[in-house]
């Protein structure tokens, strides 16, 4: 029988989480699950437990939270791999805010169907990126996104805010954020070949399909396709900016001249004025670094989910 150790972060969702992990006891032992619950009580917490579950050998390790817990298992399984451990499956239940990885994994919000996803027991392969810069030198693992400019401003802002939920406190974030930061930096982005030297408002380097619960900066990308897809936005005015957001909202930005996308397996991006703050997963990771390297690593994770979901 499949054993599941379920790391609940009780502060994902600005305190959703400790309202949500009394419940799941009685929903786990509904759909007849083998499990073992353990809390996260501090940043990096749950790295430190998911990496000392797989070194013990547990089938299955559910980030039971937000993004920023979903990042936390994940490096922490990745980690307990780099030591020659077998490499677990990782599952997800959702108690976050915007639940984007989830999102592009087609894993649902609903903690009962979560756990019948669990139960069922799909598997596949993804990819996962990995980005060398800021706080993280070294390389941090990451599931759905990395973002360079407004986005990681507008991570900033959001961490400010009442919490409302996900996509609510995103939005207002973003409305916020386009009287802020609306002047972006010089930057070369450099991408399989590929070179685009502009000031940008944003790059996101996307394994997912979403940010902020709604925002669809790469609606078409896939999570085991072997490839990022890229969103990159030209510096614009505030009106301008405003004029944008109905189209990030419904993934048509694309059709507007401030865009350029594309796709890649590595992308280096340099600040040539100016800084890139930037975020990953959720959480800021720089505010003031000035050059950034992302890997794609094609195959690397092996994750619960419904079947067909994210799929190339």
């Amino acid at each position: 029988m499949t054993k599941f150790h379920i790391i609940a972060n009780p502060t994902a969702g600005g305190g959703a989480g400790a309202k949500a992990i009394p419940r799941l006891p009685e929903i786990l032992s509904a759909h007849h699950l083998d499990y073992e619950l353990v809390v996260s009580n501090y940043a990096t917490h749950a790295i430190q437990l998911a990496k000392a579950a797989a070194l013990e050998g547990v089938d299955v390790v559910v980030a039971a939270g937000g993004d920023g817990t979903v990042n936390e298992v994940l490096n922490g399984i990745l980690a307990a791999r780099e030591e020659g451990a077998k490499l677990p499956a990782m599952g997800v239940l959702c108690i976050g805010r915007g639940n984007d990885f989830a999102g592009a994994a087609g894993i649902p919000a609903d903690l009962e169907q979560g756990c019948e996803i669990l139960a069922a027991g799909h598997r596949k392969m993804i990819d996962i990126g990995r980005v060398y810069g800021g706080k993280h030198p070294e390389g941090l693992y990451f599931a759905n996104v990395t973002g360079v400019g407004f986005d990681a401003a507008t991570t900033i802002a959001v961490h400010k805010l009442p919490r409302w939920g996900g996509f609510l406190s995103f939005f207002a974030a973003v409305l916020q954020t386009v009287f802020t930061y609306y002047k972006g930096p010089l930057i070369q982005v450099d991408y399989d070949g590929k070179s685009l030297t502009q000031p940008s408002l944003m790059v996101s380097v996307m394994n997912g399909i979403r940010l902020g619960g709604g925002f669809y900066m790469t609606p078409h990308a896939k999570l085991d396709d072997g490839l990022f897809d890229l969103c990159m936005a030209h510096e614009a005015g505030r009106l301008r900016i405003f004029a944008l957001i109905p189209h990030f909202m419904h993934g048509t930005q694309e059709t507007q001249k401030e865009i350029t996308t594309g796709q890649a397996t590595h992308v280096s991006i340099t600040a040539l004025k100016g800084v890139l703050p930037t975020e990953v997963d959720g959480e800021i990771i720089s505010e003031d670094c000035t050059h950034l390297e992302i890997e794609l690593l094609p195959k690397q994770l092996e994750i619960i989910c419904p079947p067909a979901a994210g799929t190339a």
